[in-house]
């Protein structure tokens, strides 16, 4: 027999719905401010390589800041990683950028210009290091790359800082025990499936879109990056300390995997700025961060990851002022 529920009289209806109107203020001021105009002007955004997350994720959030703050233009810029975005930040020739943990440490550690004016505004979603070879490839371990043809990533990439320090954990010199090649996400894959090199390093979100095609087709294989290295990096201290021992879900590239983890490292993403940017600019670009994760996510899979509850965690570098005002007003 269903249940008849009691009918509301006029006493008690009008709070519940006084207190309805309020939770759906809230709600939607929580999406955006009401009543106040967005931002306008340029800013700056540096990304990555093509075909890498940062690039894909960097397009996706100017579509949202177009929706949010129509008369901001967003300039975005190619870069080689993590190293290059940072040093872009700092010294003002962007202004916001996605960068690793470790290469924002490793850019204060080396007193980079304009290090102390950085700031972060999210924690987003953990790098996973890829070390990948063919499938019919011989390699191993990380330790079988002696002697091998090698792309380390570009220079000023995050991806060049880690396969260093990943190879010389291992005992192997990066300049006189590999034959190091200077390729990314954008020219790896293609390089490996010729035959010009024997394995490549890269460190991306999951998964990385530039080389999901590649595994449908089962072209390749990882080496996994066991924990022994990991506490053997973390011994090193630095920027180091940063990366923790983790494991490649066996979803992420399921063709390549076959229902088996590979064990690697992984290293946070921050979105950080300057000091110096706007405060109120700062706080809506961190609004809509926050609240774009699902659409972006359903394009972008680490975008799903973003989360309120840590995204206040930008250690190494403190909260800009506008990201602080975001993160203290929806406090729960």
């Amino acid at each position: 027999m269903s249940k008849v529920f009691p009918r509301l009289g006029r006493r008690r209806a009008l709070p519940a719905a006084a207190a309805g109107a309020v939770v759906l203020g809230l709600l939607l001021w929580w999406l955006l401010p009401l009543g106040e105009k967005p931002p306008s002007g340029t800013i700056v955004f540096s990304t990555g390589t093509p075909r890498g997350v940062y690039q894909e994720y960097g397009e996706r959030l100017r579509a949202e800041f177009a929706k949010d703050m129509p008369d901001l233009k967003v300039k975005l810029l190619n870069s080689a990683g993590s190293q290059e975005n940072v040093q872009r930040v700092a010294t003002g020739r962007a202004d916001f950028t996605i960068a690793a943990a470790d290469a924002v440490e490793a850019y204060e550690l080396a007193h980079g210009s304009g290090a102390g004016r950085l700031r972060g505004v999210a924690r987003l979603y953990d790098d996973y290091v890829h070390l990948i070879v063919r499938s019919d490839s011989d390699i191993r371990n990380v330790a079988d790359l002696r002697h091998k043809r090698v792309a380390i990533g570009l220079p000023d990439s995050g991806v060049r800082l880690i396969a260093d320090r990943v190879l010389r954990a291992s005992g192997i010199d990066p300049r006189k025990d590999i034959t190091p090649f200077s390729d990314g996400i954008d020219t790896g894959p293609g390089r490996l499936g010729r035959g010009g090199i024997d394995a490549f390093f890269w460190s991306g979100g999951l998964p990385t879109k530039g080389l999901v095609g590649m595994a449908r087709k089962g072209a390749f294989k990882f080496v996994p990056i066991e924990g022994d290295v990991v506490k053997r990096l973390h011994g090193q201290g630095q920027e180091s300390r940063y990366y923790r021992a983790t494991n490649i879900p066996e979803s992420a590239y399921p063709a390549v995997q076959q229902g088996t983890e590979v064990p690697t490292l992984a290293v946070s993403n921050l979105l950080m700025t300057r000091a110096d940017v706007d405060p109120r600019l700062t706080e809506w670009v961190t609004r809509t961060v926050i609240k774009s994760r699902d659409g972006i996510g359903a394009h972008v899979h680490s975008a799903q990851l973003v989360d309120l509850r840590t995204a206040i965690y930008t250690d190494p570098l403190p909260l800009q002022e506008g990201a602080r005002r975001y993160y203290r007003e929806v406090k729960p």
